[in-house]
């Protein structure tokens, strides 16, 4: 990217975030006033964008249980969506034909299909890092929306074929292959330990492996890319792995954001269709809700998987870019889904920033769609008679929990939302329930005995941590808890936010694992001299390299 299109895309990125925004909504501000300047899309801009979104969906896959994909609420949702929001949306359309509107009236019954397919998805970009960055992409509705979205693209494969009237080469069947090659890859992950290496090693298994093998036998590349990701994702080396792309993957994504701008510059009837289509968004978002509600979901699950989908997809700029060179629709169409898909990023950022408010708003009203026999993974959940309870069981929750219950001799409970980290800690023995501490729902039908004498924030989200402090003090006036309340922060700014909100002590991860090596190894060098065993303060190292603070409060 040139210089200006960087320093144009910060400066955006930077105004939307001061009021309340996300960067990408500055990004794709950025995209349309350099197109205004006469700015165009390159090949290498593009080649930026494809390889943002190619690393997203590998780093997708690290963190994909494959059988969340078979379970009926995602495969079912997704297959019931999209069949009928392209009959509703082509409705739309030959509304807006009937009524004479300009762009409408040059469509026929398969170019108003095609379109009602293209705006029938959701984006994949938008709403996986919507998730990313609530720290929800491993909660239930962050694991059935992406479920939702992954079943999504096997449908753009299948249209893309079918599309380009050519069938995949009949080497893809050796794509199979990939499944018992998926234990080297492990192997091989094993061994190239932390840094540099194991950057370069997740860009080669994401645009070798995945996209460029994939696409060489006719299959969509970024398909290939989630797919392989989807095979790493039991070993417990992925988390590191996924984290070491994280910032290359960022900012790659700026420029697939700058892309969608970059388009084209519209006239007043595009804009106006556009604005149009925006309208119908709810439409599509209402089929959403209820199309997921019939799976026993509750009303909360539903409505902010809803909101994460709440979009348009890039998918729809390759429907519609497939239909024009084919004949079957005009260009302009394509500048129209462009505008479409921007504005429904801008619309849909504020709309899951305030999603939790929102269903508090709207919860009674919508009550009457929940079933009255609910999803086993979304039933409420009360806790028992313990001492401790630690919400966040990731590496700061874990130590704090074998501390408390090994050295000070609490029954403790550790809450998390993560299925897979869950998996761990049960089968190491320890009481883990599933719950997510932003879930308003959670708090309202949690049972908190007067038995709790210390709960400890431990989630690695500040907006997490703060809201879960929030509904613990409301708990206190009530005079249902009398605990006192511990949190961990990342950064120093954010102890002053968690303090005045009423945390008795806050922790700042860094330091306090910096004190806590200090006191072990000076422990360790006098028990050295003396003869006598070394008795460690509480922190632990593991074989990441890492230093977890397990010492309690």
């Amino acid at each position: 990217m040139e210089p200006i299109m960087i320093a144009l895309a910060f400066g955006a990125g930077f105004a939307v975030q001061l009021v309340g925004l996300p960067p990408l909504v500055g990004f794709l501000a950025a995209g349309f006033a350099l197109n205004a300047l006469g700015f165009e899309r390159t090949a290498a801009l593009d080649t930026i964008a494809n390889l943002g979104v190619t690393l997203l969906l590998f780093t997708i896959g690290l963190k994909l249980d494959i059988k969340t994909l078979l379970r009926g609420e995602v495969w079912g949702s997704a297959t019931l969506h999209i069949l009928g929001s392209t009959v509703l949306l082509a409705g739309v359309l030959f509304v807006l034909k009937a009524a004479g509107l300009a762009m409408a009236t040059e469509l026929g019954w398969t170019a108003m299909v095609l379109l009602g397919f293209a705006l029938s998805f959701s984006s994949t970009v938008f709403a996986v890092k919507v998730l990313e960055d609530r720290s929800e992409l491993n909660s239930l509705y962050g694991r059935i929306a992406v479920g939702i979205l992954v079943m999504q693209d096997v449908f753009a494969v299948i249209f893309l074929s079918a599309s380009s009237g050519t069938l995949p080469s009949p080497w893809a069947l050796g794509l199979v292959l990939l499944w018992p090659a998926a234990k080297l890859m492990k192997m091989m992950l094993d061994r190239v330990g932390h840094g540099d290496l194991q950057v370069l090693y997740g860009a080669f298994l994401s645009l070798a492996v995945g996209y460029s093998l994939f696409e060489s036998v006719g299959v969509k590349g970024d398909l290939g890319a989630l797919i392989v990701g989807m095979l790493l994702a039991s070993h417990p080396a992925t988390a590191g792995l996924a984290k070491s792309l994280f910032h290359l993957k960022e900012l790659f994504l700026v420029g697939f954001f700058i892309s969608v701008g970059l388009g084209a510059l519209p006239d007043l009837s595009m804009v106006v269709m556009a604005l149009l289509l925006l309208l119908v968004l709810p439409l599509k978002s209402g089929l959403y809700l209820l199309v997921l509600m019939r799976f026993r979901l509750r009303t909360r699950t539903g409505l902010l998987s809803t909101f994460a989908l709440t979009n348009y997809s890039e998918f729809g700029l390759i429907v519609v870019a497939i239909a024009a060179t084919a004949g079957w629709l005009s260009a302009e169409w394509l500048v129209v889904i462009s505008l479409a898909l921007a504005g429904s990023f801008v619309l849909a950022a504020p709309l899951n920033a305030a999603s939790e408010r929102l269903y508090q708003r709207f919860s009674a009203p919508l009550i009457g769609l929940q079933a009255q026999q609910l999803l086993a993974a979304d039933q409420p959940i009360a806790l028992g008679a313990v001492d401790a309870v630690v919400l966040g069981m990731g590496r700061i929750g874990s130590g704090a929990y074998q501390r408390l219950s090994s050295h000070h001799g609490m029954n403790v409970l550790g809450v998390d939302n993560d299925a897979e980290t869950l998996r761990v800690h049960q089968a190491a023995g320890r009481n883990v329930i599933e719950g997510d501490a932003v879930d308003s729902d959670f708090w309202d039908k949690l049972v908190i005995s007067n038995s709790v004498k210390l709960v400890l924030l431990a989630m690695p989200s500040h907006a997490g941590n703060i809201f879960a402090l929030s509904q613990l003090k409301r708990q206190s006036h009530a005079g249902q808890l009398s605990a006192y309340i511990v949190a961990i922060v990342q950064y120093a700014d954010e102890i002053d936010v968690l303090r005045s909100l009423g945390a008795d002590q806050v922790f700042l991860v860094d330091a306090e694992a910096g004190i806590a090596m200090a006191d072990d190894a000076v422990t360790g060098w006098r028990s050295a001299r003396s003869g006598r065993p070394t008795v460690p303060s509480g922190a632990s190292v593991h074989v990441d390299g890492q230093i977890d603070v397990d010492r309690s409060t």
